[in-house]
């Protein structure tokens, strides 16, 4: 490693020192703490005996798979730190991006186009400015009297005029796929869940440690079991016995089951009402989810399934907000009341040794009530 860091000083090349753990050699801390010496124009970096010429090129990359480290706050002040772990909102982005690209292609197609044009029309003004500014500066004579930069001047300035105006359609069309996107956000949040719930297994387990790129598989895998089971086939109509349209005998329709033809016709058609849009969604929504505990449950043992179901079971219900993160602690951390009351005869069903902790539980406001009700049905 030391022969290496010395050849790349000099020679300008980048350094990556992957997998480190807490501590870190100190052969390298003249490299990273850049105790550089100058002499005229030329830089040195002095490593054990030896004088080594620092090249500007150089650069010293240091990776550590720690999810938590803790390095002395001397490296945390000569080091820049960029944290490349996933965030359960940046999570979900990414898994709203995959859900569009699956769900609407024709959306994702259309937003990388503009993503595209956009850095076609800065690249196209760059070029414009440059030239421009090139052409004023070899210019001879008198500016006014150059008709050819004059030319130029008033084509570079509709080009740009032009160019700022799809710039601006552009970015119309974005909100609009934006807003279209967001649609399926409620998918992306619950997969983000998911894999978030995923990784604090470890807490059970230290053995229970999952893929962020086997998730994506297994969010894939849910969209297309959605994709099979809602989008209907002629077949199946047929094998319903539908009859033709303006067929003699036929009888009247009702309005609703008219309706849900008419919006599955248009779903079929890649056209979705705002009715089937959210039928769409609750189902790919329940589908990542299923998937998602499916995926788990094989990998954990069968002590631990139920924990793991209600665990995510509270999740969402905290993230619809119909129990609150407070409730959910009371019940996990459990709650117990120093000196409880003696229990009466009608709750001896409660384990003596719960009894505080289910005394514990009357503090919140929601259980405010439970031993008396508890009472009242015992009786």
């Amino acid at each position: 490693m030391v022969k290496t860091i010395e050849f790349s000083l000099e020679q300008g090349n980048c350094v990556l020192i992957e997998n480190m753990e807490n501590s870190i050699d100190a052969v390298i801390h003249p490299v990273y703490s850049r105790a550089i010496i100058k002499r005229g124009k030329t830089k040195y970096i002095k490593m054990g005996d030896k004088e080594l010429t620092l090249s500007p090129t150089f650069n010293l990359f240091m990776h550590t798979k720690l999810s938590n480290p803790h390095y002395p706050p001397e490296i945390q002040a000569e080091c820049t730190l960029i944290n490349f772990t996933v965030t359960e909102s940046g999570l979900e982005d990414q898994l709203l991006a995959l859900v569009v690209k699956k769900e609407r292609p024709d959306l994702a197609a259309l937003k990388e186009e503009l993503i595209q044009q956009q850095n076609e029309f800065k690249i196209k003004l760059k070029e414009l400015e440059s030239g421009l500014l090139h052409q004023l500066t070899t210019a001879e004579g008198d500016i006014l009297e150059n008709i050819e930069l004059i030319e130029n001047l008033e084509y570079s300035k509709k080009l740009s005029i032009e160019i700022n105006e799809k710039v601006e359609i552009a970015k119309e069309t974005e909100i609009n796929i934006n807003v279209a996107s967001e649609f399926y956000r409620p998918a992306a949040s619950r997969g983000a869940l998911v894999f978030f719930l995923l990784m604090e297994l470890t807490k059970i387990h230290s053995f229970y440690k999952f893929s962020l790129d086997s998730f994506v598989i297994v969010v894939k895998r849910a969209i297309d079991i959605v994709a099979d089971r809602m989008n209907p086939k002629k077949k199946q109509k047929e094998e319903a016995g539908e009859k033709p349209e303006g067929e003699e005998g036929a009888e009247p329709a009702q309005e609703e089951p008219k309706v849900e033809e008419e919006e599955e016709e248009e779903e079929e058609q890649g056209e979705m009402t705002p009715r089937t849009l959210a039928k769409r969604v609750d189902a790919l929504t329940d589908s990542i989810t299923f998937q998602g505990f499916n995926y788990t449950r094989r990998g954990t043992l069968e002590q631990h399934k139920l924990i793991i179901a209600s665990m995510l079971c509270f999740k969402i219900l905290v993230r619809h907000k119909h129990v609150i993160q407070e409730e959910v602690d009371a019940l996990v951390k459990k709650e117990v009341a120093l000196e409880p009351p003696h229990q009466a005869e009608s709750l001896k069903f409660i384990p003596e040794a719960n009894w505080a902790a289910v005394k514990g539980l009357e503090t919140i406001k929601v259980f405010e009530h439970l031993i008396s009700a508890m009472e009242s049905e015992a009786l």
